[in-house]
């Protein structure tokens, strides 16, 4: 049955996954907030669909939910890995990059810890009277600002058949429908890291697990490793968000694409594993005929073929007057993921400013609109044309979480030391106006 719920809460998050989850530890025990945290799922997730043996982490480990904005947090990964006894084999294993599904403990870790978060309950809906009003499946609740925290769902492209099916799933679904794939065709698409970590495993399966053939098509022109370079990664720094967000729209646009390779490359040592696997498959077994690789090419036409399999039809950017076809029994869709949409907002979706297809935000990731200043509604990952590629990327989880606490308390937390990069033109004195000393 539902209730009304007495407790007024400063701060109401929708969705907990790592954004929400990173708010949620800077606030706890804070007695000023009341906090309380909502999802509709039974128990912590994170890409659980997708968690393949040996996938690591792009980002590095201090990138967790608290240590960027506070290094003393409770919910840091060292005080994780410190409550489970691990501390020190975790530094003895000397990872490169930290086993994904390892970080996924450490997120489950610090859900399950924190009692201002909630399971298995939905907010249907948000409304304001004064004061925001939620409605969810169980009871009505009333806070000052709201948190969406609800991340991404699968995106495929407009040529896949609807519906999905399990002979053509997104990749976010390959641990379930990807096991019985012995002896079939398959055919990968999508030229990212989530593409290049499917294709390893469908090739490096034993003998009787592995498919037949296995291609792998990309729109890009080759198969392109993420840019993880030193100053590249001043993208991902705060004072670069920040000097992104007051650039016009077409500026950012084109920044995004020009340099989606920091965020959406595939990882040097994935590549080569890829490749040392098929050089083993070509050249070691023999086994010529396993992989097919279609860098440059474009999926344009897919359709049921004669015998319960796939047609596939695609066409390459270098000879866009021809068409490669060829058949396969299984489609992985390695697409990507698009901002999950908020239903919930729809009663308030009319005083709420847009920017394209994103919700207009300040500087403090709080949604323009017409009600009062001092209640607001915060968005997490749904600002990548305004924020840049950083926006959905886990560098800056903390940070954001960081400044939208602070918004919340009325203060703002001392900034870490700029860029070394001066982004934006600055006034320099002329060595004429200085004078030359004789």
């Amino acid at each position: 049955m539902r209730k009304n719920d007495s407790r007024h809460y400063g701060c109401l998050g929708v969705g907990v996954g790592p954004a929400n989850l990173s708010l949620a530890s800077l606030l706890y025990g804070d007695e000023t907030i009341a906090s309380l945290f909502l999802e509709q799922k039974e128990s912590f997730t994170w890409h659980d669909g997708q968690q393949l043996p040996g996938t690591t982490l792009q980002v590095s480990m201090l990138k967790d939910l608290v240590s960027l904005a506070d290094p003393t947090n409770r919910f840091s990964f060292l005080s994780y890995l410190h409550s489970q006894g691990k501390i020190y084999h975790f530094i003895n294993a000397q990872f490169d990059a930290m086993p994904r599904h390892e970080y996924r403990n450490y997120l489950r870790w610090a859900s399950e810890r924190n009692e201002n978060i909630v399971f298995n309950e939905k907010v249907l809906s948000v409304d304001f009277d004064d004061t925001f009003v939620v409605e969810t499946d169980r009871r009505t609740l009333t806070a000052d600002n709201i948190s969406v925290g609800i991340g991404t769902s699968p995106c495929v492209p407009a040529v896949a058949p609807a519906p999905l099916s399990d002979d053509q799933f997104h990749v976010s679904d390959i641990l379930d429908k990807g096991r019985n794939l012995g002896g079939k065709r398959v055919c990968v698409v999508g030229g990212g890291q989530s593409g290049a970590e499917v294709f390893l495993d469908l090739i490096s399966r034993p003998k009787a697990e592995r498919p037949r053939r296995v291609s792998w098509v990309s729109r890009r022109r080759n198969y392109f490793p993420m840019d993880d370079s030193p100053f590249v990664n001043d993208f991902y720094m705060p004072s670069y968000s920040d000097y992104f967000a007051q650039l016009d729209r077409a500026t950012r646009e084109q920044l995004n694409t020009q340099h989606v390779l920091t965020s959406d490359g595939i990882s040097e040592a994935t590549l080569r594993e890829v490749y040392q696997q098929v050089y083993v498959q070509n050249f070691v077994e023999g086994n010529r005929d396993l992989v097919a690789l279609y860098p440059g090419h474009e999926v344009t036409r897919v359709e049921r073929g004669t015998v319960g399999d796939w047609s596939m039809e695609m066409r390459s950017g270098d000879h866009p007057g021809t068409a490669t076809r060829f058949d396969t029994d299984v489609i992985v869709w390695a697409t990507g993921f698009r901002p999950a949409t908020p239903t919930f907002l729809e009663p308030l979706a009319h005083r709420l400013e847009r920017e394209g297809g994103e919700y207009r935000i300040d500087d403090s990731f709080a949604v323009r609109w017409d009600g009062p200043a001092t209640h607001r509604i915060f968005v997490h990952n749904a600002a990548q044309q305004q924020r840049g590629l950083a926006d959905r990327n886990l560098s800056l989880v903390a940070w954001r979480s960081q400044r939208i606490a602070d918004r919340m308390r009325g203060v703002r937390t001392d900034e870490q030391t700029e860029s070394f990069i001066d982004w934006a033109p600055k006034s320099h004195p002329s060595e004429s106006a200085q004078g030359v000393r004789g």
